[in-house]
């Protein structure tokens, strides 16, 4: 249908939309006034990584149009662990390392929404209502209005009961918790939207149906399509780890260069949803063929880092890369400190994991194995190289990662 709502519109252009309930009713509310609208977040990490990057911009641009953005740490079901796309029970965290997360994704998300000013976001932590629920009177009040049948056909438990893998009774409740959050939060804060995931939606939809019949008011469910890159990989994952937010947890030029790197299909959708770039501008560099889009992979990379990191800390990097990438200059190259031991003599695939440059050993010795590894711009050919002298130097590993390493 043909939007109204300026946020439903760029929400759509941007290729954020997947699924909406009431989308008439949803479109003249938002069209006419400010909405509340809220985005949950496990404290299952002590940062949000590119994974979650498209519900964080989806709250960046519900402020940037006027709405109000409520964040739901999930404090309370992190207790639990929501079954949606899981094919086994999520560990259970203690009460301290839940805080401890909870404060580190508060950390990450200043970063992209204000909490100040007129549509300020508002942050919330569901255990503040969910750990002093009366059993008996919440399976009274609430879980009545859920049908086990019903629930047996959302693709979280059904998928779960299809290949015979355990799905608790704990994990079970999870949706009727989710839905009770939306409930809480309609009442507390006028709440009428709940966006996710679409692998979210049938929480969102028990979330939408049970404030409408408890609460009597109106409420709306919106979803963004789940994101895999073109190589088919997940967005936020790479062969060395997540795709951390939090500085602290990966370099802001390790964030620039996993943008820098995206696969030529992905760059215009990658523009759309993490950059605040126009989309007439957007469209200008999808338009860029051969060697030209590597121009627009620096402004995604750029631009993304800008968001994340800040512009001096954006600048900062592109020229790094650029002194690296383009340059070649070995001054720029990220510095790393080892040590050779009592024995004065280290396997150079020890030093590639110990680096971090390889998930793995096996995955080094591969490297080395593909001429991938170069020592002094000289590639290394035995697979059991080591180091046994105190100098230092310089050390590529694949074609992006540059290391000046320093023996001591």
């Amino acid at each position: 249908m043909n939007f109204k709502s300026e946020f439903l519109k760029e929400f759509i252009k941007r290729g954020f939309f997947a699924q909406t309930t009431h989308a008439a009713e949803l479109d003249e509310l938002m069209a006419s006034e400010s909405v509340t609208a809220y985005i949950g977040f496990d404290c299952t990490a002590k940062s949000l990584h590119a994974g979650s990057l498209i519900q964080i911009m989806i709250l960046r641009l519900l402020q940037k149009h006027g709405h109000k953005p409520i964040v739901l740490l999930g404090g309370g079901t992190t207790k639990i662990g929501d079954p949606s796309g899981k094919d086994e029970a999520r560990q259970v965290l203690t009460a301290e390392k839940i805080e401890e997360n909870l404060s580190g994704i508060k950390k990450t998300l200043e970063k992209f929404i204000s909490f100040e000013g007129k549509n300020a976001a508002i942050m919330v932590n569901n255990d503040d209502w969910l750990k002093n629920l009366n059993y008996l009177d919440f399976l009274r009040d609430v879980g009545r209005h859920f049908s086990i049948n019903r629930m047996l056909t959302f693709d979280s438990v059904k998928t779960r009961l299809e290949r015979e893998q355990p799905l608790s009774f704990l994990e079970f409740n999870y949706m009727i918790l989710q839905a009770y959050d939306f409930y809480e939060l309609n009442k507390k804060l006028n709440c009428r939207l709940q966006i996710g995931g679409s692998d979210q939606w049938g929480n969102i939809v028990n979330g939408v149906e049970l404030t409408r019949r408890m609460a009597a008011k109106d409420a709306f469910g919106l979803t963004s399509p789940l994101l895999t890159t073109a190589d088919g990989k997940k967005m936020g994952k790479t062969a060395d780890g997540a795709v951390w937010i939090d500085e602290t947890m990966l370099p802001a030029f390790d964030y620039f260069q996993y943008f820098r790197n995206t696969h030529d299909a992905d760059v215009g959708k990658f523009l759309r949803l993490f950059t605040d770039l126009e989309i007439s501008e957007i469209e200008n560099l999808e338009k860029l063929k051969d060697q030209e889009i590597n121009k627009a992979k620096e402004i995604l990379a750029f631009e993304a880092t800008k968001i994340c990191h800040g512009e001096k800390t954006a600048n900062e990097v592109l020229q790094k890369a650029r002194e690296i990438f383009v340059a070649k200059n070995t001054a720029a190259f990220e510095e790393k400190k080892i040590s050779l031991g009592e024995e004065k003599n280290k396997k150079l695939v020890d030093i590639i994991f110990e680096i971090g440059a390889a998930e793995s050993k096996g995955a080094a010795k591969k490297l080395i194995e593909g001429k991938g590894v170069k020592i002094n711009n000289e590639a290394v050919l035995d697979v059991s190289h080591s180091i046994n002298n105190a100098d230092s130097f310089d050390l590529s590993v694949g074609k992006k990662k540059f290391f000046k390493i320093i023996v001591s």
